[in-house]
């Protein structure tokens, strides 16, 4: 990581992660202000409830997930996104095989 410039990210230089099962977590360029994950998810996952300090915008590559927050749940498909900003509760569900860019500001020194 570096505090400025430029950071380039191949694809195949950063390792696939199993954080947990039907969930792989990939992340690609990052900086101390932005962050980009690939989430692949398999359908029937289902993450938990969870917040943290970190804006999030979320883009469905492919597949079909179910977001939920703030008490309202929506269906997101291919090319559909949705920003959370830190500290709002939320969950997502893969309703099919999915993949998910998740961008995060500042970066979550919890991936790195």
């Amino acid at each position: 990581m570096k505090d400025s410039g430029v950071v380039y990210t191949a694809t195949g230089a950063t390792k696939v992660t199993t954080p947990e099962p039907g969930m792989r977590r990939q992340v690609l360029a990052y900086s101390p202000h932005l962050m980009l994950v690939r989430h692949n998810f398999e359908k029937g996952w289902s993450g938990a409830r969870h917040s943290h300090p970190h804006h999030q915008m979320v883009y469905v590559v492919h597949g079909h997930i179910r977001f939920e927050a703030e008490g309202k749940s929506w269906e997101l498909r291919s090319g559909d996104s949705v920003v959370v900003d830190g500290d709002v509760a939320h969950q997502a569900s893969a309703l099919e095989d999915s993949e998910v860019l998740d961008i995060f500001t500042p970066y979550r020194e919890d991936y790195a």
